[in-house]
């Protein structure tokens, strides 16, 4: 391994830990808006992740937030996991489109949150075979504005600080 790829294996090592850290603490600490709806903090890092490594990174450091961090909380494979699987496949989809279109990250992160809770509600609506469930999706989607704002300004923050630190994507 070259010093850059094994630069850019520690970058995704330290980017995924911090997603799963972010997010089991987000769900242990702040209780959800309207009982169900989180912030999602680890976003934060999917975007730094994109913007710094780039997207097969972010699809990682995506993936393994889900996997990983449904393995510790030992809700692999329940509900919960799939639930979070389809929030996040869809903010996944999306933000790859973004990034090919060259969109801000805020914009971006805002586009990510309406996906992710639309993905979100449609797994629940399959899961529990529940199509009533649609009529909780504009809630969600209003929620996701300012949610999706206030991740992308963080992340914005994050990653201008780590642009000394960037190294070519691949």
């Amino acid at each position: 391994m070259s010093i850059n790829k094994n630069r850019r294996f520690t970058y995704l090592a330290l980017l995924s830990a911090m997603a799963i850290a972010l997010n089991l603490l987000e769900t242990a600490l702040i209780p959800p808006i309207m009982g169900v709806f989180r912030v999602g903090l680890a976003n934060i890092i999917a975007l730094l992740a994109l913007m710094i490594l780039g997207p097969k990174e972010m699809i990682a450091v995506n993936g393994m937030r889900v996997i990983i961090g449904n393995l510790i909380s030992g809700r692999f494979l329940g509900s919960t996991f799939w639930i979070s699987l389809g929030g996040v496949v869809l903010s996944t989809i999306i933000l790859l489109l973004m990034y090919k279109i060259k969109s801000s990250v805020i914009f971006s992160s805002v586009m990510s949150a309406i996906a992710h809770s639309s993905g979100q509600v449609l797994v629940v609506m399959m899961f529990y075979q529940q199509p009533w469930m649609i009529t909780f999706l504009p809630y969600f989607l209003i929620m996701s504005i300012p949610t999706g704002f206030i991740t992308g300004y963080l992340a914005k923050i994050a990653i201008d600080r780590v642009k000394p630190l960037r190294i070519d994507k691949k």
